[in-house]
């Protein structure tokens, strides 16, 4: 059973490494906006203003730094 076990992690573990990065022609389908990350662009903002909201630090949405003054 350990060795079939074993087997099977190296199996899974190999053909992880047969991963090609896109070509250049597939790279327009990554650049469709249902691919981002901000998707929905109202659920984003609600978003937004709730962070802003409970941290009491507006702007610089996505950089560091708080509310307080520290960075």
């Amino acid at each position: 059973m350990r060795r079939l076990s074993i087997a099977l992690a190296a199996a899974l573990l190999c053909g992880c490494a047969a991963y090609a990065p896109p070509q250049a022609w597939e790279k327009q389908y990554l650049a469709r906006p249902e691919m981002q990350f901000d998707y929905d662009r109202l659920d984003a903002k609600n978003v937004q203003h709730v962070y802003v909201s409970k941290e009491g630090a507006g702007g610089g949405y996505g950089v560091g730094g708080g509310g307080c003054g520290c960075n």
